[in-house]
């Protein structure tokens, strides 16, 4: 499992805002998504965005967060720019858009890799968060995560994936589901994490809050984010509560006891512990010291 990254909150920060990128380098974000595309306009802003990020990277400004700009899709003309300019120190990997098929994750790959052999960078260095967002992604997902060793997450762009469906993005989130519970499955059968999608009304936490419910339920363990103010209730559900390392941590124990006295089985408040119980409890545990771990950074 490629799971040795935090990824409950990952937030969208225009690139060539000097502003938003100073308030993100104070954000508790997990993941800043520093964009060099959608919200960077007109195209003259996408050289500012990749001189200030280059600046602010350099300074260390985004040191206590993971840093994976979005970058500009295969066919505007920026991708090159965007990749050689920003595979430096302090930048873990890149948002991949418009991940339709593997055949894109594989270019952006070996792009990557030529850019690392050129300037005497260890392979493999930069990971890949491919961005989910059409129709043709939802039907090549086995291959888009399984086809490059840099993926490490992929993301679910619901607003691009609408439109491409020809849906309607309704409030219960039906014209999603599907596209969500496959994500979710896909990743987690290829070892990386699953990131939900934005939620466009920012002002509206309750609703937040109800597809946050849903997204643990489906097994996401992280989303994207517009705003700041998303992101304590982002790892409030993406995070395990103290009961529950607790109880993780009483289980394992018990499990350990049990093999320990060859009695083969353990049994917590009348229930048996069977192997995905404690398969379930070391990964809370993985999180747990994730999480200690960043908070102490």
């Amino acid at each position: 499992m490629k799971t040795e990254y935090l990824f409950r909150s990952c937030l969208f920060v225009p690139g060539h805002n000097e502003r938003l990128l100073a308030s993100a380098a104070k954000s508790p974000a997990d993941v800043l998504l520093l964009d060099l595309e959608d919200s960077v306009q007109p195209a003259t802003n996408k050289r500012v965005a990749r001189d200030l990020i280059k600046d602010r990277v350099k300074q260390g400004d985004f040191a206590a967060h993971l840093v994976f700009p979005r970058v500009n899709d295969r066919e505007s003309g920026f991708l090159l720019k965007d990749v050689s300019e920003l595979t430096i120190d302090g930048i873990d990997g890149f948002m991949y858009p418009k991940s339709q098929k593997g055949e894109d994750v594989y270019f952006f790959d070996k792009l990557l890799e030529t850019i690392e052999a050129e300037k005497g960078i260890e392979l493999g260095t930069f990971k890949i968060i491919p961005l989910i967002e059409t129709t043709s992604a939802i039907m090549h997902l086995q291959e888009i995560c399984s086809i490059s060793k840099r993926v490490v997450a992929i993301a679910f762009g619901c607003e691009d994936y609408i439109t491409d469906l020809g849906g309607i993005h309704d409030k219960a989130g039906e014209s999603i589901f599907t596209a969500r519970s496959l994500i979710a499955a896909a990743a987690k059968a290829n070892g990386i994490v699953p990131i939900d999608t934005v939620h466009i009304n920012i002002d509206d936490l309750d609703d937040l809050e109800e597809n946050l419910k849903l997204a643990k339920n489906l097994g996401f363990e992280g989303m994207l984010n517009l705003h700041p103010k998303e992101i304590e209730l982002a790892h409030a559900y993406f995070s395990p509560s103290e009961e529950q390392v607790l109880a993780a941590k009483d289980m394992l124990r018990l499990y350990e006891e049990s093999i320990g006295d060859d009695k083969g089985v353990a049994v917590v408040n009348g229930k048996f512990i069977g192997p995905p119980m404690v398969a379930t409890a070391k990964k809370t545990l993985k999180k747990n010291n994730l999480i200690q771990a960043k908070s102490i950074q």
